[in-house]
């Protein structure tokens, strides 16, 4: 217990610290096209063209292997232009709050991979299955990975972490009420008075919620704004195409039955 309390302490203070460099503005070159399609290939100006999608897939009989991936698409046509998937050792158990340190370095090979491989098509935007600043200490996976990568980010997942007073119970309650179409979003704001991210209706058929929160270096209401033209189902395509493909590669390669 002794050890783990001195571990978590200093996962704590290594959050602080990365966390001094979190920029929550939008902070990068390339614009948000209006609509997503052939017109991404804007003149005189960058346009967002290449999202990827980050996800980690666990074996049930055994929570310490699992398939990491990254999937990149072209906004443009919605293709995927990229994919790398790896099978990875964890040894370190799941602990709410300090998902980062289990997931991040897998991840964050990845990225390393893609940069020396295929830089031309890195990702402007890494939409990441986890939260950025919804977090209990505002520092989340998202927030975590981009900041070490240096690159814009965004939190998406499919629960809600509750901090500052948020109920999923009571929010999803809310957004059956008040998200009554597809792109219907309202703000997460804590018992404090802080927003910490967003629900969002991604299409019709949904009615529970994607959570969406800022990771770094892109702003909340830039960050909706793209995950709303970007989801086909409950979740945006970048995100959905990782986990799919990494639970595929595990299937196929033998670790999984279904």
């Amino acid at each position: 217990m002794e050890e783990k309390a001195a571990k978590k302490k200093l996962w704590i203070q290594e959050q602080q610290a990365l966390k001094q460099r979190l920029v929550c503005s939008d902070s990068f070159p390339w614009v948000v096209p209006e609509k997503f399609g052939y017109d991404c290939e804007g003149k005189g100006e960058i346009k967002l063209k290449y999202i990827g999608g980050m996800d980690l897939s666990f074996v049930k009989e055994d929570e310490t292997v699992a398939c990491s991936a990254l999937v990149v698409i072209d906004a443009a046509t919605m293709a995927t232009v990229y994919e790398d998937l790896e099978i990875v050792s964890l040894d370190m158990p799941y602990i709410p709050g300090f998902l980062a340190f289990r997931e991040s370095p897998a991840l964050l090979s990845l990225l390393a991979r893609m940069k020396s491989s295929r830089p031309e098509i890195f990702p402007q935007l890494l939409m990441v299955d986890g939260n950025g600043v919804l977090h209990p200490r505002g520092f989340g996976l998202a927030s975590h990975l981009g900041v070490l990568a240096d690159v814009p980010t965004l939190g998406i997942a499919k629960s809600l972490f509750e901090v500052d007073g948020l109920s999923e119970r009571e929010v999803k309650r809310s957004a059956r009420n008040s998200l009554l179409r597809a792109g219907d979003a309202m703000d997460l704001v804590g018992r404090s008075g802080k927003v910490w991210g967003s629900a969002l209706r991604s299409t019709g058929e949904c009615v529970n919620p994607v959570f969406v929160s800022t990771g770094h270096r892109i702003s909340l209401e830039t960050g909706v704004e793209i995950v709303r033209k970007l989801c086909k189902f409950r979740v945006p395509e970048p995100v959905r195409l990782a986990d799919k493909k990494s639970r595929e590669y595990l299937r196929v390669n033998g670790y999984t039955k279904s």
